[in-house]
């Protein structure tokens, strides 16, 4: 480039020529070469999508015989199209059959009988209304029967889109959808037909077929009943709550010495290494799954084990919502198990029998409830209430009497005095601390003074920090090899526990007190939480009281 220093000649056309050969060689090597890569990639992602609608399937099978349900009613229901003779009775109008049946077929037998009725309801006052306003249309002549056709429209589509929002009518807001949609094509295509009557009673008989092949099909091959699917479902919630419960208590009270992950991490990862604190989480969130079983089982038939009109279906909602109350409490125990903040292993350790035994006693009883639901009995709890009870009572009083270890002040002095518990070697600590100290600058000025007097007066003060400065060590110590979490919390006040300029940084004993007294209050939250549970336990066993007895359970006795 005009030959200047650092320059550098740059040959335009070869590069070009050069370039143009070299990506048609890689592409062709690439497309050559890869197509057995592309095809093995392909292959193994067919494979996994395989793998995995069989595991859907495999999870719950109602799901595949759902699918061969609708497709079975949808056959039926289009021969009525295929066989010339049903087509001729009644023309095009018998597609109305087949999407009867793709919108009214639901999961659920109650599901299909809800939608049914909504469909079959208002189907009739649509085509009773649009036959009205046809005939009113007809007799105002040709020039006023469209304006009054119009108006008409406008007028149900107003009133059946407000009437759904109103709150009572919400379940019925299906209904109101086919009172529109319904209307508005009876009326229009009969004002071009030229007869209102016979294109309404065409599509009445087409719907009023389409519903009855759906509901045949859904209760007569492999009916799926939603008061069987509510009855499972709650009696997963309570060994959900229970196995939860008992998960996060076992790892509250496990010391494995092992690093745990960031809090954040935690929370994204929704604690990946406990399975039931997720199912504890889905029975949190099936209010509204409960809601709908509970709502679609009212329009079934007496069925199975539950044989009798009017079953209290409603009630199951009301123990889930009990048992709900209770579920939040196990979440907030794994919040303070997953928390920055925890007490030492060795204050955990020391009401781990109280501790574990209310546990038991706990998850027993939320077993024995979900076994008698399960299995449709009644049975008066009382013994096992009392165990609960007493579990949590000497929980409570194990606090009380050792209250003083969740004060902060006395934690390090209580541990230090516990040989049987796996606490460090605070001896060796207080002593090296005394021997740093000892060191300069302090014995300098000590022995620059003749006064023996005075120097005895400043080996007693010095003697009074250094104790001090001992408790202060022998804590730092304790926090750091016993107190995992909490030597990372936070991690800027404990690194900042070192001597400075030659002296001690005694500020941060008021700071490092505080700290104490937090973490031992962590303990104190998780046991007033646990005792918490066992209170609102009592709420739940009358829930399931009250259920078994409209329920009609059989009565097994007293236990």
């Amino acid at each position: 480039m005009n030959g200047k220093k650092g320059s550098i000649e740059i040959d335009i056309p070869s590069a070009t020529k050069a370039n143009y050969k070299q990506p048609e060689a890689a592409s062709g090597k690439k497309s050559g070469g890869g197509g057995g890569g592309d095809g093995a990639g392909s292959l193994i992602s067919c494979n996994a999508w395989i793998r995995s609608v069989w595991e859907f399937a495999k999870e719950d099978s109602n799901r595949v015989t759902f699918s061969f349900k609708v497709g079975l009613a949808v056959l039926l229901v289009s021969l009525l199209i295929l066989f010339r003779a049903p087509y001729e009775v009644f023309g095009t109008n018998i597609i109305w059959s087949i999407l009867t049946v793709a919108i009214m077929f639901e999961y659920t037998v109650g599901a299909t009988f809800n939608k049914g009725f909504n469909r079959a309801l208002g189907s009739l006052l649509a085509g009773i209304l649009a036959i009205g306003v046809a005939q009113l249309a007809l007799c105002a002549g040709r020039v006023a029967e469209p304006i009054i056709i119009g108006i008409s429209i406008f007028f149900v589509g107003t009133i059946t889109s407000f009437m759904k929002l109103w709150p009572s009518l919400v379940p019925y807001e299906y209904g109101f959808r086919v009172i529109l949609f319904t209307y508005c094509l009876i009326i229009v295509s009969g004002y071009r037909v030229g007869n209102p009557m016979r294109t309404s009673m065409d599509r009445l008989y087409s719907i009023a077929i389409g519903g009855v092949v759906a509901v045949l099909v859904n209760v007569l091959v492999f009916p799926i009943w939603a008061g069987e699917q509510l009855h499972k479902e709650l009696v997963n919630n309570f060994n959900s709550v229970a196995d939860s419960l008992e998960e996060c208590v076992g790892k509250y009270l496990k010391d494995d010495d092992s690093e745990h992950p960031e809090f954040i991490k935690n929370v994204m990862d929704e604690f990946p290494d406990e399975p039931a604190y997720k199912k504890c989480k889905t029975t949190l969130n099936s209010s509204a799954k409960l809601e709908n079983l509970a709502n679609s089982a009212k329009w079934e038939p007496p069925h199975g084990r539950f044989r009798h009109f009017f079953y209290p279906w409603s009630e199951y909602v009301k123990v889930g919502a009990v048992l709900r109350y209770c579920a939040y409490e196990v979440m907030a125990l794994h919040g303070v198990l997953h928390s920055e903040i925890q007490a030492p292993y060795n204050l955990r350790i020391a009401f781990q029998s109280e501790i574990q035994d209310a546990t038991n006693q706990a998850a027993e009883l939320l077993r024995s409830l979900g076994k008698d639901i399960c299995n449709m009995k009644r049975s008066l709890k009382t013994s096992l209430l009392k165990r609960v009870h007493s579990s949590a009572e000497r929980l409570q009083r194990a606090v009380d009497l050792h209250s003083y270890l969740l004060t902060g002040s006395e934690i390090s002095s209580a541990m230090a005095d516990n040989a049987s518990k796996p606490l460090p070697n605070l001896t060796h600590t207080v002593s090296s601390t005394l021997h740093d100290i000892n060191q300069p600058p302090f014995s300098s000025e000590f022995d620059s003074s003749n006064n023996c007097n005075e120097k005895n007066s400043n080996d007693q003060m010095l003697q009074t920090q250094n104790s001090t400065v001992g408790q202060a060590e022998s804590y730092h110590e304790l926090m750091r090899k016993q107190s995992r979490r909490l030597y990372s919390w936070p991690s800027r006040e404990v690194d900042a526990f070192h001597e400075e300029d030659g002296a001690l940084n005694m500020d941060l004993l008021p700071r490092m007190k505080a700290l104490e007294s937090t973490a031992a209050l962590s303990l104190a939250n998780f046991t007033s939480l646990l005792i918490e549970f066992v209170a609102r336990l009592d709420h739940l066993v009358e829930a399931v009281d009250e259920l078994s007895k409209l329920a009609k359970f059989k009565h097994e006795g007293l236990h």
